[in-house]
């Protein structure tokens, strides 16, 4: 539970176990915290590394952050995998989390074992979801100029619903509401514009999750990716877009590929 400077910025990060290193990646406005139980669960299993993207709660946010992109977050990943000495890494990642875990398979091959991708933010394989998701994103930075603050709740409730963001704890929403400018900087930010027979390229093996409870659009952007990727399987889960890491699917496709602690 420390911090390391990685690209300019201190990143704050934990790291619990041994043997074969498992890195979690949150989505927007998420934080290591969110990743509590996950970590506990998979540090029984290898070593598991969460931490706060850049920009996101304990994490240091650069001076001026009105935006970020995608790869910046993926140059992060990796550089971090490599000041811990923890590569090849099974690598978990959520929404925008998902999203760099990709673009971390492609640009950093040597640094993925396998992946685990929870409704990976891969809109732009399915051209009707980036027409869905517009109006979420202006809602959201239109909220922003007038309550930078407020941007984590608006953002929660136009993703994942509003009984989602009601069932959350406080703490919880603190820290969306505590991310709000991360937030805003990654939706005025360019997604990776994933193209699809570069993901061809990947071979590692992947585990694309999807919820049942979650707005189709989510889920379409997955079934193009499952025709894309060489070596992958698909799962649909039970919940919403915010998808419990330590579901037993995701849980029984880790354990294929770490060794046992020493």
């Amino acid at each position: 539970m420390s911090t390391v400077w990685v690209n300019g910025i201190d990143l704050y990060y934990e790291d619990r176990g041994n043997g074969t290193p498992i890195l979690c990646i949150h989505g927007t406005g998420g934080s290591a915290l969110q990743w509590e139980a996950a970590a506990a669960e998979y540090s029984k299993r290898g070593r598991c590394i969460s931490y706060d993207r850049r920009g996101n709660f304990r994490s240091e946010r650069p001076e001026s952050y009105e935006s970020t992109n995608m790869s910046e977050h993926t140059d992060d990943a990796a550089a971090l995998l490599d000041v811990l000495s923890a590569s090849p890494a099974v690598i978990i990642g959520r929404s925008y989390g998902g999203g760099i875990a990709l673009d971390l398979a492609l640009r950093f091959p040597d640094k993925v074992t396998a992946l685990a991708l929870l409704e990976p933010a891969v809109d732009t394989l399915a051209p009707e979801v980036i027409e869905w998701w517009r109006p979420q994103v202006e809602r959201v930075l239109e909220a922003g100029q007038k309550d930078v603050m407020s941007a984590g709740e608006i953002f929660i409730r136009a993703v994942a619903g509003d009984g989602t963001w009601e069932s959350f704890p406080d703490e919880a929403k603190e820290v969306f509401r505590a991310n709000s400018p991360a937030i805003l900087a990654e939706l005025r930010g360019e997604l990776v514009e994933f193209v699809p027979d570069t993901l061809a390229q990947i071979d590692q093996p992947a585990l694309i999750v999807s919820s049942k409870d979650s707005p189709e659009p989510f889920r379409r952007p997955n079934e193009v990716l499952a025709d894309i990727l060489p070596n992958t399987e698909t799962v649909l889960v039970a919940g919403g877009h915010i998808i419990d890491p330590t579901d037993p699917a995701i849980v029984n496709f880790v354990d294929r590929f770490v060794e046992s602690p020493a």
